[in-house]
Order: C-alpha cells, then structure tokens, then sequence
C-alpha cells in the first residue's frame, strides 16, 4: 500500500509541474486558464491525499473550499476574458 502512495504523490505532483508549464507558456490565455484550473484540482487531490494519510478528518473541508474557490476563480476569470467587464450581463447583445 506504500508504494501507491508513492505512485500517486508523484503522479499528482508530475501532472501539477505539467500544468504550471502549460500555464507559462500558453500559448492562448485559454490553454493558461485550463492549466490553472487543473493545478489548482491537483491541489483540492493534494490535500485530499494528505487528509487520508495523516488521518485527520478535518482537512477535507480545506479541500472542499479550495475547490469552491478555484471554480468561482476560474468562472471569474473566464467572463473578464470574455466579456472584459466583470459587471456586464452574459446574455445582452453588444451591437
């Protein structure tokens, strides 16, 4: 059971170094976006994964937040790229 731990601590911190490169070089902000989405999901894994090894239980709601932030973070920056206004509305037509 060792060695899964193993395997899967450096599964998950071989695809965050993956996605912090994609995130650097792009090459269109959307590949930079989806990168730091799936970094910040390998954090929420992380902390997970620390959670069932040291056996506190009370971690996984540190999990639980960071993955609410990180979704409301990414949803945020998605409609500053689209629409460059934070408090425009999404359905209006700009012609």
């Amino acid at each position: 059971m060792n060695t899964v731990l193993v395997a899967t601590t450096l599964a998950i911190f071989l695809t965050m170094a993956l996605a912090l490169v994609r995130a650097l070089r792009g090459p269109t902000i959307y590949d930079r976006i989806v990168a730091v989405n799936v970094f910040g999901t390998k954090t929420v894994l992380a902390v997970a994964l620390i959670t069932y090894v040291t056996g506190h239980a009370d971690l996984i709601d540190v999990a639980l937040v960071y993955a609410l932030i990180n979704f409301i973070a990414i949803v945020t920056v998605l409609k500053l790229v689209k629409t460059r206004d934070l408090a425009a509305e999404g359905s209006e037509d700009p012609r």
